[in-house]
């Protein structure tokens, strides 16, 4: 007799719990074959990625190689991109793999299954803004944060050896862009040895944001805290700024006012993965969202769950679809992994009830702000400073842990500390 198949889409925050999970539960035991789907063969913490786009953090402490994470937990893994998906046929089709000269090396394959978990993850929403596909940067997987580091790298020596300034503008006042802008002023505070040392002096930075405020998702209080703090290292914060259009020299605002910029990083909006317009019968929003029931599966198709950021859920009495964050994908995947074999079983799903845990913003060195969710003892209670920072650091050592397991995670924390003591802090080479 054949054991169930589960197959899972994406291998970010929501993915990677499950599939650690169910490997772990079913796989090891051959209750269930397990297999993750991944373009990437590596997966690192989202909230992260602006610190390598930045060249602040290191991006190889940060990854977990799915093939030795995989035979390590019960799963299997299938390096690829989603094509498609054959619902009434139940697999799905995987694209092929190429070398670096272009030529393919593994061609498209066809994975079966029994239940379907989409976890795809979202990337930025250009709205259909002429110039940004061609222009702009973005800083949504792990290759898009490391293509923005090496071009600004260049940028920055540019700048310190020519005695020029470097203009960056971002697009987007979310946590993204925020937490990018304080990152790259730590970036070139801590490269003064470059050229004649003035290089902090020459970055100009600004943030535009289409909405009356930055942070629009957060308390009023976190977003009040972080303009202060932006604007004391000496960026320009454009709200109410509409950006029409890109080009080679810089952004068109909505008024007809042209800006100069250097690099332009499009952090606006958010929107799930085209691939899934392309799924037949799939339930989608205005944003590609998967449109899922309480039990996180298909209204039309109760074979397929989604869950993170391209699905869109909204709880019973809400106004509002739950937002795309770390802890809604992270509480998601723990709720499937508790309950998907009850699917295996032909039973109900129960529904999924999100714990709002609070929210967090982090401006690197300079502080960090968050409000203790509703789940909290002190609903609401505002938190600044160290320990907000504690507290960012602390989800993102509570991820490695639930990935790596609590006997290995602080093996993990030891070598990055010891890594920090012995290596550069930043990367500009």
């Amino acid at each position: 007799m054949s054991i169930p198949r589960i197959v899972i889409v994406g291998g970010g925050i929501g993915g990677m719990l499950l599939a650690t999970r169910l490997g772990r539960r079913l796989g090891r035991r051959g209750e269930a074959d397990i297999c993750l789907v991944d373009r990437e063969f590596t997966h690192v913490w989202k909230p992260l990625l602006h610190t390598i786009a930045a060249g602040t953090r290191d991006v190889h402490q940060q990854r977990v190689h799915f093939l030795a994470h995989a035979s390590k937990n019960g799963y299997r893994f299938e390096p690829g991109e989603l094509l498609g998906v054959a619902r009434h046929a139940r697999y799905v089709r995987v694209g092929p793999l190429r070398d670096a000269a272009g030529a393919i090396a593994v061609g498209p394959r066809e994975l079966p299954y029994d239940l379907l978990v989409l976890a795809l993850g979202s990337g930025a929403n250009d709205y259909g803004t002429p110039g940004v596909r061609e222009h702009a940067h973005f800083i949504d997987n792990q290759a898009q944060a490391e293509a923005f580091n090496q071009a600004l790298r260049m940028h920055l020596l540019r700048a310190a050896l020519h005695d020029t300034d470097i203009r960056i503008a971002i697009v987007g006042g979310g946590a993204t862009g925020v937490e990018l802008a304080a990152e790259l002023s730590d970036l070139t505070e801590q490269a003064s040895g470059l050229g004649d040392g003035q290089l902090r002096q020459r970055l100009r930075l600004t943030l535009y944001e289409g909405g009356p405020r930055i942070l629009a998702a957060f308390p009023e209080k976190i977003a009040e805290a972080s303009s202060d703090v932006l604007r004391g290292l000496g960026f320009t914060l454009r709200t109410g700024a509409r950006v029409q259009g890109l080009s080679e020299g810089g952004v068109l605002l909505q008024d007809g006012q042209a800006e100069p910029a250097d690099l332009v990083v499009w952090a606006a909006g958010v929107k799930a993965p085209g691939v899934l317009a392309r799924i037949a019968g799939l339930p989608l929003n205005r944003l590609q969202q998967v449109e899922v029931t309480p039990s996180l599966q298909a209204s039309r198709d109760e074979r397929i769950f989604a869950i993170g950021d391209c699905a869109s859920l909204t709880p019973p009495n809400a106004g509002r679809a739950l937002p795309p964050t770390a802890q809604v994908a992270a509480q998601q995947a723990e709720h499937l992994a508790r309950y998907i074999e009850r699917a295996l079983q032909g039973e109900a799903v129960p529904p999924f009830r999100y714990r709002d845990q609070g929210a967090l913003v982090s401006l690197g060195k300079y502080s960090a702000y968050g409000t203790l969710g509703a789940a909290g003892l002190y609903p609401g209670y505002f938190i600044r400073g160290r320990l907000a920072q504690l507290g960012h650091a602390w989800l993102h050592r509570r991820h490695q842990a639930s990935v790596l397991g609590w006997s290995r995670a602080p093996l993990a924390w030891l070598a990055e500390a010891t890594n920090a003591c012995a290596h550069p802090p930043i990367r500009l080479s």
